[in-house]
């Protein structure tokens, strides 16, 4: 079953857009640098977010490995989609949706607390929301949606 995009289309005005990327990816780890590597390149071309490419680049994989460790649960049947828009007055919009049950952001341990500062995991939430101006979940958890002015 074809599932809708997950590209805001109330957001941007079409007109003004400079980019606006669909991408359906396998739940496969191998697919996050080839559809990074071309988003980035599409963002520097245009000079979409000039200056944060760092943050969006990292954000972006963070977002992708969460979507297909928790959300597919390393199922390389299920599909993951990742849509980018972007536009001077709106900044760079990232939205990346996993089938997965979801979860409550609000429940992931502080990585800079306690015992939680040894974990080998747990720390690519706190990084996107350190790194990008607006970060937000939707549909219980199963998509986020991540800005960068």
């Amino acid at each position: 079953m074809e599932q809708p995009s997950c590209c805001p289309t109330v957001e941007f005005d079409r007109s003004k857009l400079m980019i606006r990327i669909e991408v359906t990816l396998n739940a496969d780890p191998t697919a996050i640098g080839p559809v990074v590597e071309g988003i980035m390149e599409m963002a520097r071309r245009l000079e979409c977010a000039s200056g944060k490419e760092f943050e969006i680049e990292t954000a972006l994989r963070e977002a992708l490995a969460n979507a297909i460790i928790h959300g597919c649960k390393n199922d390389p049947s299920k599909k993951v989609q990742c849509c980018v828009g972007c536009d001077e007055e709106h900044g760079m919009l990232i939205v990346v949706r996993d089938p997965g049950s979801g979860f409550d952001p609000f429940a992931i341990p502080n990585p800079c607390h306690g015992e939680n500062i040894f974990s080998n995991h747990g720390r690519g939430i706190y990084l996107i929301n350190q790194l990008m101006d607006e970060v937000k979940f939707e549909r219980n958890g199963t998509e986020i949606h991540m800005r960068k002015y």
